[in-house]
């Protein structure tokens, strides 16, 4: 497996790495609350932490729904959770127009899902040299997204991870094919493990998506013992009152059972 160097401290493709934070940047406040907690979580486990958070959420149910603080006011909050807690942050990028901007601040640049095939967006994310984390669309066959892959790397980017989040069928549900994980894996690139966004039932709520967090762990199980190089979680301090996918998201007790049980499974691994 190839390893993708993020930052001088940190690389992926080794010993397993988490990215969590609010599925959206509420505030700068809640985004400290998180990154703190986080922080002292992984460090007392021993896991390699990456702070997440969007700063527009562009596909909403509704167009009331609450979509974030926008981009200068987001970029500005993820920069200063870069340089006041010293972590590496990651976040979505929607449009090519975004991508100076966003590359400016961020160490991974992600690509929601739902524009996993959009060419101009890959190759602009790609030119930035900077590691590409592609979402695989809710609709799209594990395999094509070699595609996808191979369009960041036509601009000699070769950082590209890849990220299992699910496969809609319609019916307000997903599910996960976990042989999309080797079949990505296979491809010589990174895999994450979205585990929060897995148990997503979009458009559950009738203007809102669902989530059943229950699952979480169960699934983040398989995965681990699967292989997976990155799991991904939505954290937030209060679930219930998050103002996007508070349905799917664990609070800080639940987030460290699930990395207890994934430290426990990949020892069990290690030890066969």
């Amino acid at each position: 497996m190839k390893k993708i160097k993020i930052t001088e401290r940190l690389e992926i493709g080794g010993d397993l790495v988490l990215i969590a934070g609010p599925c959206v940047a509420e505030s700068f406040e809640i985004c400290c609350e998180i990154a703190e907690k986080m922080i002292e979580i992984t460090s007392e486990l021993g896991i390699p932490y990456i702070f997440k958070a969007s700063f527009d959420k562009a596909n909403r149910s509704s167009a009331s729904s609450f979509r974030g603080p926008g981009l200068e006011k987001g970029l500005q909050i993820l920069a200063d959770i870069k340089d006041t807690y010293n972590v590496p942050v990651v976040t979505d990028i929607h449009e090519t127009s975004q991508v100076k901007d966003v590359a400016s601040v961020v160490d991974i640049l992600q690509i929601p899902a739902y524009l996993c095939r959009q060419t101009d967006l890959l190759v602009a994310c790609g030119e930035t040299g900077l590691p590409v984390n592609i979402k695989k669309g809710q609709f799209m066959a594990p395999e094509d997204m070699k595609g996808a892959v191979d369009k960041v790397k036509s601009t000699g980017n070769e950082k590209v991870l890849l990220t299992e989040r699910g496969t809609t069928f319609g019916y307000h549900n997903l599910v996960v094919d976990m042989r999309s994980l080797v079949i990505m894996r296979n491809m010589n690139v990174p895999v994450v493990f979205d585990a929060t966004h897995s148990v997503q039932l979009p458009g559950g709520l009738g203007n809102a998506s669902g989530g059943q967090r229950e699952f979480v762990k169960p699934l983040t199980c398989a995965a681990t013992a699967i292989g997976i190089d990155v799991l991904f979680l939505e954290v937030h301090p209060h679930p219930d009152k998050a103002m996007s996918d508070g349905p799917n998201s664990l609070d800080f007790e639940m987030t460290k059972d699930v990395l207890k049980a994934v430290l426990a499974i990949k020892k069990g691994i290690n030890n066969v």
